[in-house]
């Protein structure tokens, strides 16, 4: 299977049943079985000097030591750490910014737990614990998103609260997340000139006009190639992760339930309940999803998008918890 270079592979390359056991891939559904093959990560990370590493697979630029900002910060002063950086010009770059959201999880491998970045990764000192992005959470606009990089979940944390930045370069062309406005610390509308945020900076891909296309009972989203179901419920309410699994296939030949990064490809960073993009032609949307993901952390938890909110976290694979949505391609579009 070949993947829109909008979409990330997971870097998921083994199978587990729902006590986590290993179990072959051929027939499970599961994410590995589709999977392709993500670049190594001699190939995938390119020195770019002694203290910076060019990803190849996204155009990025991020500095080899993921602690050089010292100590962990409220957000504003993280955006203003990576500020600084462009105007000090640091290690020759005057493009550092706070990386959004799509930018900073662009480094997770879903294969890989403590920390969870690909095998073989060349970069030093990673706190497994959050680090801040530029995006602020449209949920709840005094918070904004950060990611987890012990196990590779997403969630929000007010933005007084101190977690580490790991300030990015260059150019992407990862999607953009839709976030358009910026918000102060206490998460009032405020003029983005000057801020650093996501919503100023707008990095990514633009996303077609119209982005998605209604074909019956299916949805096309022409930024990613991926075919969604258009009712977002194949289950008609939540079940357990081996019953997500079979649902999704049962739903016609190529259908499977989608892998965490096409979930999350879904999310419009500047919507909530759902965080889906405005006029989305989609139906029976619920709350959560199951992925057909495991977790490398756990693996008797598959990782789960939490719609509502636009949050990637993780669910007990026998526990009935969350919906299924299933999804075919990418096309060819």
């Amino acid at each position: 299977m070949t993947f829109s270079r909008t979409v990330l592979p997971t870097g998921q390359t083994t199978c587990h049943d729902v006590d986590g056991r290993d179990v072959p891939c051929s027939g499970s559904g599961q994410d590995a079985a589709f999977a392709s093959p993500l670049l190594p990560a001699g190939d995938r990370f390119v020195a770019s000097g002694p203290d910076l590493v060019a990803d190849a697979l996204t155009g990025l630029v991020w500095p080899r030591d993921a602690g050089l900002a010292g100590f962990p910060m409220p957000w504003a002063e993280a955006l203003a750490f990576a500020a600084g950086w462009a105007r000090d010009g640091r290690f020759g770059r005057t493009d550092w910014r706070l990386p959004n959201r799509r930018e900073l999880r662009s480094l997770l491998s879903y294969g890989a737990a403590r920390p969870a970045l690909p095998p073989g990764h060349p970069f030093q000192n990673v706190f497994l614990g959050w680090y801040w992005t530029s995006t602020t959470a449209a949920p709840a606009p005094g918070y904004a998103w950060y990611v987890h990089m012990e196990g590779g979940r997403m969630f929000y944390g007010r933005k007084d609260q101190d977690c580490l930045c790991w300030p990015v370069a260059g150019e992407t062309l990862l999607p953009r997340t839709g976030q358009t406005r910026c918000f102060d610390g206490a998460g009032e509308g405020i003029t983005c000139a000057g801020t650093g945020q996501d919503g100023e900076l707008l990095r990514g891909t633009l996303w077609p006009t119209p982005r998605f296309e209604t074909r019956d009972a299916n949805v096309l989203d022409r930024l990613t190639g991926l075919l969604w179901a258009r009712a977002a419920d194949a289950a008609k309410g939540t079940v357990s992760w081996a019953e997500a699994l079979d649902i999704a296939a049962a739903s016609g030949e190529g259908w499977r339930l989608p892998n965490i990064n096409e979930l999350e490809s879904l999310v419009d960073a500047g919507s909530a309940f759902p965080a889906l993009p405005a006029g989305h032609p989609f139906t029976h949307v619920g709350e959560a999803y199951w992925s057909s993901t495991t977790s490398a952390f756990e693996k008797n938890w598959a990782h789960a998008l939490y719609l509502h909110k636009g949050a990637v976290g993780v669910g007990f694979k026998s526990g009935w918890d969350f919906l299924v949505w299933p999804v075919c391609g990418p096309e060819n579009i």
